[in-house]
């Protein structure tokens, strides 16, 4: 009896170690040098994500906009066209942590009066963005979320492959993104 249940702690044990090797990596995430959040307001285009449950019922034209609030924080407003042809909202708030020029944020969808709740905030880094601020990518310090957005519904290639090189040498599995179809807007509910 020892022997088998050694033998399956053995076997869990090795499944745990194995499950994770592929996902650790000694290199942490390296976000951009700094962020002039004045210039990255404005539309964004999602072209590409990792899957997450959050944005399950998303089919395409999935898009950010972030505007300034009077209390300095950002108001984020996500939409997304749905199976049925309708348009998906949420809106959120994201804070910059550090400096005023950190490329690091928060964003947060659950109510206000839940703000003081430290899991209520999600991690929003920049990792890549041009000098025109016209196409950027976006994860966290744990890889979980990539997101690579666009001020143009579409990429050309070369830039995607180019940026996809950069996110390759950040240890990324760019081998998850799911493009993102970006097409006719959809109907508001």
């Amino acid at each position: 009896m020892k022997k088998v249940l050694f033998a399956a702690l053995a076997a869990v044990t090795l499944s745990f170690s194995l499950a994770s090797y592929g996902q650790s990596t000694d290199m942490p995430v390296k976000t951009i040098t700094s962020l002039d959040l004045p210039r990255y307001l404005g539309a964004w285009y999602e072209i590409a994500k990792f899957p997450n449950w959050f944005q399950k019922k998303c089919v395409g034209n999935t898009q950010a906009v972030y505007s300034l609030r009077p209390d300095g924080n950002l108001k984020v407003l996500n939409s997304c066209k749905t199976a049925d042809g309708k348009v998906s909202e949420a809106e959120g708030t994201a804070r910059q942590i550090g400096p005023k020029d950190s490329p690091k944020l928060e964003v947060r969808f659950a109510p206000a009066w839940l703000s003081f709740i430290p899991m209520v905030w999600g991690d929003y880094w920049l990792i890549d963005l041009d000098s025109q601020y016209q196409v950027a990518a976006v994860s966290d310090p744990q890889r979980q979320y990539l997101w690579v957005l666009s001020r143009t519904p579409q990429l050309d290639s070369k830039t995607y492959e180019a940026l996809l090189g950069r996110l390759q040498a950040q240890q990324f599995d760019v081998r998850k993104l799911e493009l993102t179809e970006q097409s006719s807007p959809a109907q508001k509910n």
